[in-house]
């Protein structure tokens, strides 16, 4: 049986993907308090940098390479309840996914700053995603989050790696946005006002 406000439906081809991010990142994105995730892609990927790989994804939370000073400090409570969320028995839980609104590549540091109040990461974090492969522009996503009924899966061996993407094929419930339209669209509207 559903909850009510949400509808039953098979997960499509779209939804097979899945982006593999922190757990902490997750939980701003599903709360609304971040739009933006900004990429270079993970140690797999240094040939070819971050690559979107669909335009709806699944999110999932990740655990690893989370500290206090990759946050900013208002955001801290955020790394204690992941800690206590942890995954149990090898298997994950997602809670939420993903539709990419706007995509941009960007090498300008002024522009990067400028997106602070787009996420949760702190000033020396993001220094240090702009210093590493410094040749490459960092690729600025902008998303559209919707949260789902709890689903919990199995962690296989082949979603373990630095790599950004991983294939998950579960049924999934449709899910409610996360800020309405109204709000989405004026962070949108700020968003390309610093990019473009």
């Amino acid at each position: 049986m559903c909850e009510k406000g949400y509808y039953s439906f098979n997960i499509e081809s779209w939804l097979m993907y899945a982006l593999k991010e922190w757990a902490t990142i997750v939980t701003a994105l599903e709360n609304g308090e971040q739009t933006v995730i900004l990429r270079k892609g993970g140690i797999l990927e240094t040939e070819s940098g971050f690559k979107i790989e669909a335009k709806k994804f699944l999110l999932f939370p990740t655990f690893e390479h989370q500290e206090e000073k990759n946050l900013k400090p208002q955001f801290h409570n955020y790394l204690d309840i992941v800690k206590q969320n942890r995954p149990q028995n090898e298997h994950n839980k997602i809670t939420s996914y993903a539709e990419v609104v706007d995509e941009v590549d960007i090498i300008s540091k002024e522009k990067i700053n400028a997106l602070s109040l787009f996420h949760i990461w702190s000033d020396s974090y993001i220094d240090e995603r702009v210093n590493w492969m410094s040749e490459k522009p960092i690729k600025t996503v902008f998303l559209k989050v919707y949260k789902i009924p709890e689903i919990e899966i199995p962690i296989k061996s082949e979603y373990h790696g630095c790599k950004s993407w991983i294939n998950i094929n579960e049924d999934i419930q449709t899910g409610k946005p996360v800020l309405s339209e109204e709000e989405l669209n004026s962070r949108l509207q700020k968003f390309k006002e610093i990019v473009n």
